[in-house]
């Protein structure tokens, strides 16, 4: 067995735990979801580094969701500075900014934050806000890691602290995966937070069915129709999703 098998075995392994020991938070994340949408509010998602993969990953693609808005800053992205984005989400008052700067916001519904560590300012300093402001938070982080972690927030708490619910992603300290010596390779937040992620879509778009709401879903854009399919969504939501 090389690593090619090692890192596919490690991620299997810890989709079933994740399957197994978050069932009960997931099904409560699609539930919140489930409310917001059928209560014509939004779901929004931020991350930073790359976390923000994960706040992408359900947003304006085939099978998803028409009501999602992911917060998206460039300062908190490796695509403007890797090691400042480092910098910038541990910094105070960003969170504030972000937010004030979203109109959807006034139709309620659920944020997802995504952080590995949670232990960063502006996620925690967000979810605060978010829930100050009538939102349901949502967190996809990793325990393990995080309870070896000291909080960079002013008043020591973590995403896993102050989230509605808080949904672990089984990693391991550090995220990576395989070890080499003194080293390692191979993480897993991001294939598993995505899992995560479409999963409860997936949950969520059966409980809108279940309670008679048919959700907007986004079509690919590269199969025969998906652009006419997709531009009344588009048209609709533009003026208040500003990614789109």
């Amino acid at each position: 067995m090389n690593t090619i098998d090692k890192y596919i075995g490690e991620v299997k392994r810890i989709v079933d735990d994740v399957a197994t020991s978050q069932r009960s938070a997931i099904e409560k994340a699609a539930g919140y979801c489930a409310d917001a949408l059928c209560g014509e509010g939004f779901i929004f998602t931020f991350g930073t580094g790359h976390s923000h993969m994960l706040a992408e990953e359900i947003f304006y693609r085939a099978g998803g969701l028409a009501r999602v808005y992911p917060i998206l800053e460039d300062s908190l992205m490796l695509h403007r500075g890797a090691a400042a984005s480092s910098m910038y989400e541990r910094a105070p008052g960003l969170a504030g900014l972000l937010l004030d700067n979203i109109d959807a916001i006034r139709y309620g519904g659920v944020l997802f934050l995504f952080s590995n560590s949670g232990c960063n300012t502006v996620a925690v300093e967000m979810a605060e806000i978010a829930k100050a402001r009538g939102l349901k938070t949502i967190c996809i982080t990793n325990i393990t890691h995080s309870e070896k972690m000291t909080s960079r927030h002013p008043a020591g708490l973590k995403l896993k602290d102050v989230c509605d619910v808080v949904i672990d992603n089984c990693g391991c300290y550090g995220d990576a995966s395989i070890p080499f010596g003194e080293h390692s390779c191979g993480a897993t937040s991001t294939v598993v937070g995505a899992m995560i992620m479409q999963a409860i879509v997936c949950r969520t778009v059966e409980l809108c069915l279940e309670r008679g709401v048919t959700p907007e879903l986004f079509s690919s854009a590269n199969t025969t129709g998906g652009d006419e399919k997709n531009k009344a969504y588009i048209d609709k939501y533009k003026p208040l999703v500003k990614p789109l």
